[in-house]
């Protein structure tokens, strides 16, 4: 009788407590501290210290803002860039609605040039002529000093013309941010849905001074993620010796992301130098024209015969996921 009488309020207390946790599971996202990778996780809106960096006609808000962790760091976001900088230099426009410097080709581009936007990695150097599309900001060294960043951080769609001189082998090392409207959410307004995760993707062509094309953008690069966001559930983040993959995390649009997560991990230093070693770093990722969306971006189809070119066809390259992952670090050595 004494194991009758104990037995229903146990029975009772388990129920009770097992509905708790269905409905509490339900109800809340994943726990942090279910996440076993090498981030650093921060959830919900960071605090946004800029409203926005950049004003343009027809643009999106670009703001700065500060993320904590659940393990108390703290991390700008989308990431630490010198977009306000003045000793970083602007690269030159190829293709800028903000500006209205709009050129219907690469050779009216150089030519307008009149040399004082050459910086000197080496004063006896070749003279190179970069071209870059970034979806939707870059910073490029050569050999760990600042040539261009890009002129406008989030939209409208631009590209750029950069050019410097070096001697080979040099290395080129470029910072690439898909920028956010939702400060430490990694999304934008888009489509409907107040959190859509936009995507990323950079191209670039390299040329000597005859106008041989010499590097262009392919797979052969380094390529490592250091801010993925949003992540609706931690559990879907895995890492594969030094892969970091989000591939099994939903990308949907939703009209509530103020509770997702974000991963954070710290820059290396002198990642921009070239004796930094990046060999542990994955190869990128390419991605098609029609993945990163360009066929009716004239910033890139007007220079279709530079990133398209028949002999050399430049590739979006980004890291492994082109949607989540936010600020890049890629390299690549120029023989």
């Amino acid at each position: 009788m004494m194991y009758v009488k104990n037995f229903i309020p146990v029975l009772f207390f388990a129920c009770f407590t097992l509905i708790a946790c269905k409905n509490s599971k339900k109800n809340k996202p994943e726990n942090p501290e279910t996440y076993t990778g090498t981030a650093s996780v921060s959830q919900g809106p960071a605090t946004v210290l800029t409203q926005n960096i950049f004003e343009c006609d027809r643009g999106r808000k670009a703001p700065i803002g500060t993320s904590t962790a659940t393990d108390g760091s703290q991390w700008t976001v989308p990431a630490e860039v010198n977009f306000t900088d003045d000793s970083f230099p602007f690269a030159s426009d190829l293709f800028n609605p903000c500006t209205k410097v709009e050129y219907r080709s690469a050779d009216e581009a150089l030519a307008a040039l009149d040399g004082t936007d050459i910086i000197e990695v080496d004063a006896d150097g070749e003279l190179i002529t970069a071209y870059v599309f970034a979806d939707n900001y870059f910073e490029m060294y050569i050999n760990g000093v600042p040539v261009g960043k890009d002129n406008v951080p989030f939209t409208q769609f631009n590209s750029n013309i950069l050019r410097f001189k070096v001697n080979r082998p040099f290395t080129i090392a470029m910072k690439l941010v898909d920028w956010e409207e939702n400060s430490g959410l990694g999304s934008e307004a888009n489509r409907g849905q107040a959190f859509h995760p936009g995507d990323g993707g950079m191209v670039a062509v390299f040329k000597d001074a005859k106008g041989d094309i010499i590097a262009t953008t392919n797979s052969d690069w380094k390529a490592q993620t250091f801010y993925t966001a949003p992540l609706r559930d931690l559990s879907c983040a895995s890492e594969q010796g030094s892969l970091r993959l989000s591939d099994a995390c939903s990308t949907e649009d939703s009209n509530d992301g103020t509770s997702y997560y974000a991963l954070h991990w710290k820059t290396p230093l002198n990642w921009q130098s070239a004796d930094f070693d990046d060999g542990e770093w994955p190869n990128a990722t390419e991605f098609t024209n029609n993945t990163i969306g360009v066929d009716n971006k004239p910033a890139y189809t007007n220079f279709t015969d530079v990133f398209d070119n028949s002999a050399a066809d430049a590739r979006f390259i980004w890291s492994t996921n082109v949607i989540l992952d936010n600020e890049v670090l890629v390299r690549y050595t120029v023989d």
